[in-house]
């Protein structure tokens, strides 16, 4: 029997001043502020694994972890739950302002944050008037392109499973192929929003994805040459990455119920 409880840790980050969710060499990474801050606690090293990673620069409104820590001593309770370090509150004491602890949540012992996820869904936000609150959150551009265009190629996308030309070259990972569920353009007050939702995605997919659409929506290219792009399986036919800044993390899915939270 393990001696020890898997946690899942429910957080959320401005990606800004971060080389991503990973731990980088010579680089702060989420993973690695968030590793020391859980050590801090439990008095021990801990090793978080997230549910997949982000980019430098790129957020995330949602974003799960697990980690494991040892059990507490019968009748006792956990350095999670015990004071001063009472759930929550004592991460995000020691966590900088723009990375948040929502929920710490017990799971059984083979929960995997990475692997039990069933989809993931993101966001990438643009606007065209300039606007200060908006620096490093969005992506401003200058022409409103047709949203319409857009539209029309992203639905011919979910015909696809095969991704290869939005993925970055020389990746490590067994396929390409992704099941998209959801991929379209919604007008906002302030400008325009992507909503891409997926099993799984690859290394700057959605970032190829949407500097691709942009192509379309500024009519430089037809909706239906994203289907000779997607069928060419090579990256340099479709179109640049587009800024990290405008990119988030925002809804990650798992086939059981995430309850029973620690106190805040």
């Amino acid at each position: 029997m393990s001696n020890n409880q898997r946690y899942f840790i429910e957080l959320a980050y401005n990606g800004t001043a971060y080389h991503g969710w990973q731990i980088q060499q010579n680089a702060v990474s989420v993973q690695e502020l968030l590793n020391k801050a859980l050590s801090t606690i439990l008095r021990q090293p801990i090793e978080t694994t997230g549910c997949g990673r982000t980019d430098t620069g790129v957020h995330a409104k949602e974003f799960f972890a697990h980690f494991d820590a040892p059990l507490p001593p019968e009748g006792g309770v956990s350095a999670l739950e015990s004071t001063p370090f009472r759930g929550r509150g004592g991460l995000n004491a020691l966590l900088p302002p723009d990375i948040a602890i929502k929920n710490i949540i017990p799971v059984h012992a083979d929960a995997h944050a990475r692997f039990d996820a069933t989809s993931r869904s993101y966001q990438y936000h643009v606007h065209f008037n300039k606007d200060p609150f908006l620096q490093g959150a969005s992506w401003q551009l200058r022409d409103v392109p047709d949203i319409n265009l857009m539209n029309q190629a992203a639905a011919i996308m979910m015909e696809y499973i095969d991704f290869s030309c939005f993925s970055k070259s020389n990746t490590q990972v067994k396929t390409n192929n992704c099941k998209i569920t959801r991929a379209e353009w919604v007008k906002t007050e302030n400008g325009i929003v992507f909503h891409i939702t997926a099993d799984r995605f690859l290394r700057n997919m959605v970032r190829a994805i949407v500097g691709t659409l942009m192509m379309i929506g500024r009519e430089e290219i037809s909706p239906e040459s994203i289907r000779e792009i997607i069928e060419s399986k090579n990256r340099s036919n479709a179109g640049t990455s587009v800024p990290a800044c405008g990119l988030y993390l925002t809804k990650v899915k798992y086939p059981y119920q995430l309850v029973a939270p620690l106190a805040p």
